[in-house]
């Protein structure tokens, strides 16, 4: 952007002037809208908006798939000057009825699958219902706005009766600390909280976004893979995205891997947001094999055929990316070691970020060729980072404040006075440490930190990531149990043919345990066939695992 925006709407008012003519949203083998297309869009959302009587500062619920249509209603919801409050489409019925009520919606914006699922009998105070593929009213408490959506070309030409064009956009003039999105998400330990994200973030965020990924132009290709009901996907793909005036492709259903690398080669995007088991899958199943053969290891022995082999897999894995892609941005979860220590050997474009839906999201990052590994970048600009209650390893408590922490959860002043102290400072509940860098190392949460018998502090995301790079290992819980260790692990079964996955996994926890400290050894395992529940960011739900 050349001027730098003081407000996150005048962002989104001066990208859809400028790119006037530019493509904007795709859904994948579907259809396309310009920044136009979306213009208009919006403006007979207003229109309705409007004349169903919904008032700046009330809550619309959002609920479906990704999608042209949902990011249309997210920017015309803010636009207009009302509150999103994003469901993922995936929650159970009873969770959504609670959410919708528990936030004091008024209108409901949902897909057609969602709206089969629910009663709107359990929702009394949504007033307007709204299929999200076609905007059609599905149940109105005023009979009037039928007739307004059925005619709303003749409503949008009375109200625009010399033409639509860029003069006619003028958005709602937001201030700071007011609520934008409430953002209910289950998190990794806890029940779920509406979380108050007010614009002041979401400027800062697209901001920092829009000033620190200078490789993205106007007309460069993204492919959104990550739920936009989540803030880091909506964050970087979506918000940034638009204010960079990029063309947005998105994917029509939970993303499997095969679908992200087609999308990836077809559209080249040139910033791929993705969270690491993605990444961890890649390199697992299509790198790791194939350096395990013989002649490879053989090869490899030998220093410059080792470079050049190197070389030659970053060559593969740029392909399988679509080449053009800047960088990588990994988040919501830490990556496996051996992943990232490989991914750095052959320096491959990727970097680490950290943040938290209370951030919206973002806290730290760092571009790829400045990336340290095993951090999680540097603190952004407009926040802080204070490690507090530091222990003998210079591990603390993560505390954070600046413009893009949240304004508190939603009628929960219980739950916000818990995490936030009277001078804005907010504690993230993850522990970690500051270099002189100013780079994050996170080191696990202080939630599921596990004391032990003798005092010691064992956190537990630390043995799992190292217990993850073991043989048939694909992912990995360790919770306590009577004062002891077990390892919950999910094996690959589909590799492991006909081996015996109790022996090797008891060879795998022999040889982990020769390699950790007395304290923190593992004294049994339980294996799952399926993979851990997991929240919108692919952490594991712990607490569901937890006696």
């Amino acid at each position: 952007m050349e001027k730098k925006s003081s407000r996150f709407l005048e962002i989104v008012e001066t990208s859809v002037k400028k790119h006037w003519d530019m493509p904007a949203f795709s859904d994948y083998k579907g259809d396309s809208y310009s920044y136009r297309d979306v213009a208009i869009q919006i403006a007979k959302m207003h229109i309705v908006m409007e004349r169903a009587g919904l008032r700046k500062g009330d809550k619309v619920a959002l609920l479906g798939r990704n999608s042209s249509q949902w990011a249309m209603s997210f920017f015309g919801i803010l636009s207009y000057g009302a509150v999103v409050v994003p469901i993922l489409h995936e929650f159970k019925p009873d969770n959504i009825h609670h959410i919708v009520n528990h936030s004091e919606a008024r209108f409901m914006l949902a897909s057609e699958g969602n709206l089969k699922s629910l009663n709107m009998k359990a929702m009394p105070g949504v007033e307007l219902f709204m299929q999200l593929e076609n905007f059609s009213v599905v149940r109105a408490k005023d009979n009037n706005i039928y007739n307004v959506r059925e005619r709303i070309s003749e409503h949008f030409q009375m109200k625009y009766p010399n033409g639509f064009d860029r003069s006619c956009i003028s958005y709602h003039v937001e201030k700071p600390d007011e609520l934008a999105v409430l953002n209910y998400t289950s998190g990794t330990t806890g029940s779920s909280k509406g979380v108050m994200i007010p614009f002041r973030s979401l400027w800062s965020n697209t901001l920092y976004a829009n000033e620190n990924i200078p490789f993205v132009y106007a007309g460069d290709n993204i492919v959104c893979m990550l739920p936009m009901a989540h803030m880091y996907g909506l964050a970087f793909e979506i918000l940034n995205g638009w204010g960079k005036g990029c063309h947005i492709h998105f994917l029509p259903r939970i993303p499997s891997p095969n679908l992200v690398l087609e999308a990836l080669a077809e559209h080249r995007p040139t910033l791929i947001l993705a969270v690491p088991l993605i990444i961890e899958k890649i390199i697992r199943n299509r790198v790791f094999p194939e350096l395990e053969k013989p002649l490879m290891q053989k090869l490899m022995k030998l220093p410059l055929v080792k470079n050049i082999i190197l070389g030659m897999i970053a060559g593969k894995l740029n392909k399988v990316f679509g080449q053009k892609f800047g960088e990588i941005v990994i988040g919501g979860a830490a990556l496996n070691k051996e992943v990232e220590d490989f991914l750095h050997r052959i320096k491959f474009r990727y970097t680490v970020g950290y943040g938290l839906t209370e951030c919206g999201p973002l806290v730290a990052y760092t571009q790829w060729d400045s990336f340290k590994p095993g951090s999680v970048g540097r603190i952004v600009e407009r926040m802080e980072a204070d490690i507090r209650n530091v222990n003998e390893e210079g591990i603390g408590e993560i505390w954070v404040k600046g413009d893009n922490t949240m304004l508190g959860y939603y009628k929960n002043p219980e739950a916000t006075e818990a995490v936030m102290d009277a001078d804005g400072w907010m504690n993230t509940g993850d522990l970690g440490m500051l270099d002189a860098d100013n780079f994050l190392y996170i080191r696990g949460r202080s939630k599921t930190m596990i004391l032990s018998s003798n005092g010691q502090n064992i956190y537990p995301e630390e043995i799992e990531s190292l217990l993850n790079t073991y043989p048939l290992v694909v992912e990995s819980l360790i919770v306590s149990e009577d004062g002891k260790l077990v390892a919950i692990i999910v094996p690959d079964m589909e590799k492991a043919g006909d081996e015996n996955m109790d022996i090797r996994m008891r060879e795998n926890i022999a040889a982990l345990n020769a390699v950790l400290p007395v304290y923190s050894q593992i004294s049994s395992f339980l294996i799952r066939e399926e993979e851990f529940e997991k929240t919108p960011k692919k952490s594991i739900k712990r607490y569901l695992y937890q006696k």
